[in-house]
């Protein structure tokens, strides 16, 4: 079924908020009857038997007897349309030298003959396939793939290291891996096939094939029995055809693995159906995209954000995405407005980082393009800040939208609605909830808060289409972790895990988060992966970790380490620590600051007090220490960061 440009629906309507107002309490208020009419633009095999099945919450089972194909819906829909000579993925990779567009009717065939492929190793429906790919368009061309067969497909980040990779294996129990033999940043090539080759040997999950895209990056040598070359295999099954698989809309998509406050990284779980309503129908009202859009998320597929509005969000929609393998100031600061500019870029999806890193440079580089087809852009991952809002929009002189969500959401929770008539923006808010979302900043105790306090940020059930709907393989976890904080209290509530307030005009103001999870430069990562890896040296008695603000990366690491008994601090033990950190989770998790310290602030029950920590490394009032155990452990750790000169990096 058609849609028409978010634009032209504007200008037909003069009140077209209908408003915002609306629209938003038609999808809170009537959610069956909302969401049901948003699934008719989109292709079924056989329709629903009833939109929302909520008889077991917070299990919300969205379109149930429904059965329908993402792939489908994302690639044959638009050629069978009449699309196929329209691009669908505008590949640019600086690192390379290289670019190349595909269309849809290029994608629908390249998509059936790795589906052939992985038919031909056997990988069936319900399969799990774990891809470690950078971002090149056959990365796209996987996990459709893995759509349209009904595998659920893991993305893993090409950063990770193999042990992050090997506990990814091991929780998935995914059989078949497709890697490449390498990547490149900033020139250095980055030998993926090692990292993958280290996983496979420590897992305790047999891996029984490995398909790898030969890039001619990394010299690498098959294992016997196991490793395929990618352009082999392809050639095998040239010209084939594969249906769509009719799957049912509960039927899983794929596991994305986020981190937590424990040291095991949780299994997000998407759905199909629902999943794909809702990225469908925020292209329109969110990112207010139309037929002649291109739109370009600067993120990697390995996190949500390219999952959701690299991959499926614009092929949904039936526009091209731009995939981009490279960094923001490589081979120069302006880069990405070059790629804005040549594919006529009208949408754009950036972190605050990003912005933060390009604020050092001089705005000439930015100002001397046109960005005449840019209309939007759109950042998340992490708070953005109002001085860095107002540089954006003063420097691109475009509208900056920001927004909110998580993993766990799939898609925006909160934010401005570009394809509505938009909300007045108040800088440091990313404005109001999204459609379907129903959002309050409660009291420990669940009771909502007077506007303008802090609180926990919630939200009612029942999920909209799109959120997770469990963790895999652990029902309970996902129950533990998202519904029972507020439990005692008799009420239900998903909890963000964030510190939010709500102003008196139900603008939503994000505070960080109220659990310790880290969030460096968008990449979410729980203190106690970094706690467990160095109190793992044999050296080393105690640490703790905490997020502190960096004005690039939004959030930094820094780690506090108390060394066992007759153990001396030395340059080559911090290195070793160091090293440990990035062999283990990723060169991501390298602290800014480092410190060895006598002992660790805490209070009289043994809990580490790591607003201390913060304060002491941010310079900042510590507030209330009457519960603290020893109060000297703060002056012996402010000494230690006064000695090497502060919160600097070692």
């Amino acid at each position: 079924m058609g849609k028409k440009n978010a634009q032209t629906r504007i200008a037909e309507s003069a009140d077209a908020r209908q408003d915002y107002d609306a629209t938003h309490g038609r999808s809170v208020g009537a959610p069956e009857e909302f969401w049901g009419h948003e699934a008719e633009r989109l292709h079924w095999f056989r329709k629903w038997d009833r939109v929302l099945d909520d008889s077991k919450s917070p299990f919300f089972r969205w379109f149930p007897g429904g059965q329908t194909n993402l792939c489908y819906n994302a690639v044959d829909r638009h050629v069978l349309a009449g699309r196929g000579s329209h691009p669908a993925i505008i590949w640019e990779s600086p690192e390379t030298g290289e670019s190349r567009t595909m269309t849809f009717g290029e994608l629908l065939r390249a998509v059936q003959e790795f589906a052939a492929v992985l038919r031909r190793q056997t990988v069936s429906k319900g399969d799990r396939v774990l891809i470690y790919l950078p971002m090149v368009p056959e990365a796209l061309v996987a996990t459709l793939a893995c759509a349209r067969i009904g595998a659920v497909h893991s993305i893993v980040f090409a950063g990770f290291s193999g042990e992050s990779l090997a506990h990814r294996i091991e929780d998935s129990q995914s059989e078949v891996i497709v890697c490449a033999d390498g990547s490149q940043r900033k020139g250095k090539a980055i030998d993926l096939k090692a990292i993958v080759d280290h996983a496979v040997q420590a897992a305790s999950t047999r891996v029984r094939r490995v398909i790898v895209l030969d890039r001619g990056i990394a010299p690498w040598t098959p294992v016997v029995g196991r490793d395929v070359r990618w352009s082999d295999e392809m050639a095998a099954v040239a010209g084939a055809s594969v249906p769509a698989e009719p799957l049912e809309s509960t039927h899983p998509s794929y596991i994305l693995y986020t981190s937590g406050t424990t040291g095991k990284p949780k299994g997000v779980v998407r759905d199909t159906g629902g999943y794909m309503v809702a990225l469908h129908s925020s292209m329109d009202y969110i990112y207010g995209c139309g037929q002649d859009d291109v739109y370009w998320s600067t993120s990697d597929i390995g996190w949500v954000v390219g999952h959701s509005y690299i991959i499926y969000g614009p092929l949904l929609a039936g526009i091209p995405t731009v995939v981009y393998e490279g960094t923001p100031d490589n081979p120069n600061p302006g880069v990405w407005w070059d790629v804005v500019d040549k594919h006529k870029v009208t949408v754009m999806f950036s972190a605050p980082t990003a912005m933060r890193m390009l604020r050092k440079f001089p705005t000439e580089w930015i100002q001397s393009h046109s960005l005449a087809s840019l209309r939007y852009l759109f950042l998340a991952g992490e708070p953005l800040d109002e001085p860095t809002y107002r540089w954006a929009n003063e420097t691109l002189k475009k509208p900056i939208v920001d927004h909110y969500w998580q993993t766990e959401s799939g898609w925006p929770m909160i934010t401005n609605h570009m394809g509505l008539i938009p909300l007045e923006t108040k800088p440091g808010s990313p404005t109001r909830e999204a459609i379907g979302w129903r959002l309050d900043v409660v009291n420990e105790d669940g009771s909502e808060t007077p506007a303008g306090d802090r609180g926990f940020l919630v939200a009612h059930p029942p999920l909209p289409p799109g959120a997770l709907q469990t963790l895999w393989g652990d029902d309970e976890r996902y129950v533990s972790s998202y519904w029972r904080m507020f439990e005692r209290y008799g009420r239900s509530f998903y909890f963000s895990g964030d510190y939010a307030i709500k102003d008196k005009d139900g603008y939503f103001w994000l505070l960080g988060r109220a659990d310790e999870v880290i969030n460096v430069a968008g990449h979410r990562m729980g203190t106690r992966e970094v706690e467990e890896v160095i109190s793992g040296h044999p050296q080393v008695a105690e640490a703790s970790a905490i997020g502190i603000d960096d004005e690039i990366k939004g959030q930094a690491i820094a780690a506090f380490v108390v060394l066992k008994k007759g153990v001396a601090e030395s340059e080559a033990l911090l290195q070793e620590i160091i090293q440990r950190i990035r062999d283990d989770i990723g060169p991501i998790a390298t602290p800014k600051v480092l410190r060895v310290v006598p002992r660790l602030p805490k209070t009289r029950s043994g809990k580490v007090m790591r607003r201390v920590l913060r304060a002491l490394c941010e310079d900042k009032a510590m507030g209330d220490l009457s519960t603290i155990e020893d109060g000297a452990s703060v002056d012996e750790i402010r000494k230690a960061l006064e000695e090497l000169g502060g919160a600097t990096p070692r």
